[in-house]
Parts: structure tokens; C-alpha cells; sequence
């Protein structure tokens, strides 16, 4: 399973990566992994705002539909629009073809409670 350490995770198994002044989201090899094949994925329109654990969107799968929860709270300045014709990007490159969103953050101080490579390793080891 891959686990780059240079982003941050969430406990519902969001990844974050800075770039500058905005983060990409996405889900990470372990969320898919236990998902299984995707067929679809629902995100929001650029404009919207995202709120701090609250839903964004779904994915949905051969074996169910699950939400996307938002890792931090912000305004969605990019959608990847690559996934709604190709969804199984999600299974096969979720840390770069399948990012979902870019969001500029209304505080980056949510980062700072969002896991370590390590910590999130713990999380889905146990």
C-alpha cells in the first residue's frame, strides 16, 4: 500500500497536500483499496464552499456508496473533471490522477490536527 509521506491525512481517510496558498484532497490508497472497484465519484462545482468534517461528495463503488469528508473548511477553486468519465483513476493512481478537488482554505490552522504519515499508518494498521 502506498503512503507518501509528504501529505497529510484525515481519520475518514482523506489525503491533503499543500501547494502554496490552496491543498488538493483526495482519498487515500487505503480508502480505495477497501472500497473496491469505483464506478462513479460526485464532487461539488468550483465556487463551493467545503466545511471541516462535513460532506463534499461520494464515491461509489461495485460494493457501496461512501461520502467524502472534508478535511478542512475553504472554497473549492479546481474540480477534477478527469473523473467523472474515468473513475476507476481512483483505484489505480488515487495520490496523482485522482486527486478530486483543490480548495483554498479558510484556515490553514486545521492542518495542524490532521495526521502524520506515521500517525495514519497507526490508524489503519490497527
Amino acid at each position: 500500500m502506498s503512503l507518501p509521506k509528504d501529505l497529510l491525512y484525515s481519520k475518514e481517510h482523506e489525503w491533503v497536500k499543500k501547494e502554496g496558498d490552496n491543498v488538493r484532497i483526495g482519498i487515500t490508497d487505503f480508502a480505495q483499496d477497501e472500497l473496491g472497484d469505483i464506478v462513479f465519484v460526485e464532487l461539488p462545482e468550483v465556487g463551493d464552499e467545503i466545511k471541516l468534517n462535513e460532506p463534499f461528495g461520494s464515491v461509489e463503488s461495485v460494493k457501496t456508496v461512501s461520502e467524502l469528508y472534508a478535511p478542512i473548511t475553504g472554497k473549492v477553486v479546481e474540480v477534477n473533471d478527469e473523473l467523472e468519465d474515468h473513475p476507476e483513476f481512483v483505484n489505480e493512481s488515487p495520490f496523482e490522477k485522482a486527486w478530486m478537488i483543490v480548495v483554498e482554505p479558510s484556515s490553514e490552522s486545521e492542518l495542524d490536527s490532521m495526521l502524520k504519515p506515521n500517525e495514519y499508518e497507526e490508524l489503519i494498521d490497527n
